[in-house]
């Protein structure tokens, strides 16, 4: 190949690394500055926004938040939806209408759609894609478009301390109760006891716990190992990067 062709190849690979990364560093800083917190919350005017709550950019459809209450250290990934009421500019009154206790995770791409009230209890974590809704579609009528028919809704409760995996639907009407968990692509519907694991479609309990048996069927895995008494999250990273380089 000749010389200056090298060069010319050279040249146009460098620029596209500085390209790259001219790309990524701006990037980052659109999703810094678009994220909203309680000191930047940009156009969005919340009910409440607690300390340390963040939404990453880009976020999902947002209306009605005035009667959206956000507690303390929640983390609102990319993408997700937060609607209060069947539409935007209406007036729902002095009560809030979809509320999120302290420390709540919802994941990229989720949807919490509140058109009656809708509450997530504190350190509930949901994996991405799960849709929480406290609305559905009727379909009484069987001469009309079913999107025409006026919607059902019911409350919905989701308990503390519960875990909801990808892409679950919570439908209206359900009750969750305290460190629930939802298998991944599960429907519910209905009350869900404490300590429970439910799946399926529609979502039946496959497992459950009380305090003389346990948990019933037994857990297949074993418990895990808990970590030391005065072991630190510094000593933890470094324990993490001494085994990726031995992997390496």
């Amino acid at each position: 190949m000749p010389k200056n062709r090298n060069t010319f190849s050279s040249v146009a690979l460098w620029r596209r690394r500085v390209l790259s990364r001219a790309v990524h560093r701006g990037w980052a800083w659109v999703q810094e500055s678009g994220a909203v917190t309680a000191q930047h919350p940009g156009r969005l005017r919340f009910g409440r926004i607690g300390a340390g709550t963040r939404l990453a950019f880009p976020q999902g459809t947002v209306f009605g938040e005035s009667w959206i209450e956000l507690g303390d250290h929640c983390i609102i990934g990319e993408q997700v939806t937060l609607t209060a009421g069947l539409m935007p500019d209406l007036d729902l009154g002095s009560e809030p209408i979809l509320t999120l206790g302290d420390g709540v995770v919802l994941g990229r791409g989720s949807h919490v759609i509140a058109d009656t009230t809708v509450t997530i209890g504190s350190n509930t974590y949901c994996g991405p894609y799960v849709y929480i809704t406290s609305t559905n579609h009727s379909y009484d009528d069987p001469h009309e478009p079913v999107g025409k028919q006026w919607p059902r809704m019911e409350p919905v409760v989701i308990g503390p301390g519960c875990w909801i995996g990808t892409g679950a639907v919570v439908l209206p009407g359900a009750r969750l109760g305290r460190n629930v968990v939802v298998a991944a692509g599960a429907v519910v519907r209905g009350e869900v006891p404490d300590h429970a694991v439910v799946a399926g479609a529609p979502a039946r309990v496959v497992r459950s716990w009380d305090p003389e048996n346990g948990w019933q069927p037994p857990l297949r895995t074993p418990a895990p190992v808990p970590i030391p008494e005065g072991v630190t999250s510094e000593q933890l990273l470094a324990v993490a990067q001494l085994e990726d380089t031995s992997r390496g």
